[in-house]
Formats: C-alpha cells, sequence, structure tokens
C-alpha cells in the first residue's frame, strides 16, 4: 500500500499519520498539505523527516500538475481525504477559498487518480444534505463530486461523513482548544446564542480508527457516517470543561463556570449535529472505544500539558 494522505498537517491528519506509521501494510505514507494557518508540522514532531515510510509534500490541492505529480511519482495505491478549509466562522467571513479548496482541490485530486488508474488500480477513501454555511456547501459539493466519479468512471471511491472531533493537536480556532484557552488566561469564554444548540462529539483517536477500517473493509460506492454516540449542548460541554480544568489546575482558583458570557448567534447556526452510525457498526463493526467522560478528560488533559504547542499557534481570521 502507497498511502496517499491529504491535510496530513492538520488536526485530524497528523493524528492519523500518527496512528497508521506502523502499520506493517503501509510501504510509502505520503502526507500532502500546502501548510496553511492550520497546518503545522510541529503536529507531526517525531515523524517529520525520521520515518522511512513517510514522505512530506508541500502542495496546494489547487495546483492541479502538482497533485497529478505527487499520484504518479508515488505510485499511490490508496488515497485518504483530508484536505479541506473547515472552520464555519472563517466561510461566513470569506467563503472564496473554501470553494476553490474543498471543491476545486477534491475535484483535482479525484481527476489525477483517475488518470493513474486508468493505468493500474486505485482504491481511495464516503442524511440528506441540507448544508447551512458556506463550509457546509463546499463540503456537499465536494462529496457529489466523489460519488459521480465513482459512478461515472467507475472509481472506487468511499466517502464518510463524521461528528465534531476532539483530541490532541487540534487548531484552537475551534470550540473545546478556546474554552481551555480562555480559562486559563481567565478571559470570557464565547457561547453562542442561548448555548443550547447541540453536537456530536467523537475522539480523533476513534475516527482514525474508523478511517482506517472503512480504507480496508468498506465497499467502494459507499458512505458511512462515524459518530461519537455522544450528544451533548454547547453550553453544558463548555461548563463541563470548566470543571475539568478547575479539578485539574486548582492554582486557577476555581469558578471558571462564571467565565462565561453569551454572544450573539451564528449566523445560520444549525440547533443540532445528529449522526446516525448504525451502517459502520453493523457492517464494519466499529463503535468508538473511548468512552464519553473518558475521551473528554483526556483532551483537556493533553492542552494543559501541551501549552507549548498551544503557544506557537497563532489565531485570527
Amino acid at each position: 500500500m502507497n498511502l496517499l494522505i491529504t491535510g496530513g498537517a492538520g488536526f485530524i491528519g497528523s493524528n492519523l499519520i500518527r496512528s497508521l506509521i506502523d502499520k506493517p501494510e503501509i510501504c510509502k505514507l505520503i502526507n500532502l498539505d500546502c501548510l496553511t494557518y492550520a497546518g503545522h508540522l510541529e503536529n507531526l514532531e517525531g515523524i517529520h523527516g525520521k520515518h522511512p515510510s513517510y514522505v512530506f509534500e508541500k502542495v496546494d490541492l489547487r495546483e492541479k500538475s502538482e497533485v497529478l505529480r505527487v499520484i504518479h511519482q508515488h505510485d499511490i495505491t490508496h488515497v485518504m481525504h483530508l484536505a479541506a478549509e473547515t472552520h464555519v466562522d472563517r466561510s461566513i467571513a470569506g467563503p472564496g477559498d473554501f470553494i476553490t479548496t474543498n471543491i476545486n482541490g477534491t475535484f483535482h485530486l479525484l481527476e489525477a487518480c483517475r488518470a493513474h488508474w486508468l493505468s493500474s488500480i486505485l482504491p481511495s477513501v464516503s442524511s440528506a444534505y441540507a448544508p447551512n454555511s458556506p463550509y457546509a456547501a463546499s463540503k456537499a459539493a465536494s462529496d457529489m463530486l466523489v460519488r459521480s466519479y465513482h459512478h461515472t468512471y467507475g472509481l472506487p471511491t468511499i466517502i464518510t461523513h463524521c461528528s465534531n472531533n476532539h483530541g490532541p493537536y487540534q487548531y484552537p480556532e475551534k470550540l473545546i482548544p478556546v474554552v481551555i484557552q480562555s480559562i486559563l488566561a481567565r478571559r470570557e469564554i464565547p457561547v453562542y446564542g442561548d448555548g443550547l444548540n447541540v453536537r456530536d462529539w467523537l475522539h480523533v483517536d476513534d475516527h482514525c480508527a474508523a478511517l482506517w477500517l472503512v480504507l480496508n473493509q468498506g465497499r467502494a460506492g459507499e458512505s458511512y457516517n462515524i459518530g461519537g454516540l455522544n450528544e451533548i449542548a454547547n453550553l453544558h460541554l463548555v461548563q463541563r470543561i470548566c470543571d475539568l480544568v478547575d479539578e485539574m489546575q486548582p492554582t486557577l482558583g476555581g469558578h471558571s463556570r462564571d467565565l462565561i458570557t453569551f454572544v450573539p448567534d451564528r449566523l445560520g447556526h444549525d440547533r443540532r449535529y445528529s449522526i446516525d452510525a448504525s451502517k459502520i457498526q453493523r457492517e464494519l463493526g466499529w463503535k468508538p472505544a473511548h468512552a464519553p467522560e473518558f475521551a473528554l478528560r483526556s483532551t483537556v488533559q493533553w492542552y494543559l500539558e501541551n501549552q507549548s504547542w498551544a503557544a506557537s499557534m497563532k489565531v485570527g481570521v
């Protein structure tokens, strides 16, 4: 297996590489990433430049010829496509990058895979669509492109959808790291609207395990949902993080819940994200290995113990 992972210097991608780097099935693992604000080689410390099967390619998916070069040069046999612009707030402020990266970038990858597949065999990594933000719309469009390449050209693709991830190396503009860093700095913790918007939370290690299982055992042309079976309102999640930080860092003085501040709701803010993961459980036998309480505790602990990494990340739109 010569495996290409796009977006491998980001949050989910770097955790995925760490989980797969020693798999005996993988002869070569190629990390394609253009290192935007959310992609950092520091996330791959101990792997980047040191592991014999690992190769890093600094390539933007919007560069069609470079994507094709990587696919051909490394004789890619499997692809796990994680590269994307992901932050909803950024997509509202400036949707252009989401269109060019998530749609055009996926198109370039599909075209490169199809060209290579015509002379070989290329397995590659698939509810109704109702996107309510430019980010969601761009991802839905890229999914439709992947689906069309399977049905039109026979390219063996699989689409996966996951719920909200958390865990190590998540860029600190996302909810959980934002809350932790706000608590440590003793600054206000912003909560949109009334805080009762519900999300399902999935530990990134469970997501990585599911992706590997789908890549090896999933059926081409199918779509699989990967959920954490852990729905919770944003406000209640924030309160739980406050309690965990107060417990783990008693020198802060406690009462971190007092920092919670309600701010105007986000444009197009979905009231609930729910995911039905019964198909992947039924067909592939997957379910989350991390209990929700343990998963959240381990995530909070990681950020508290890795403040030097958090300090090196510059957040800003």
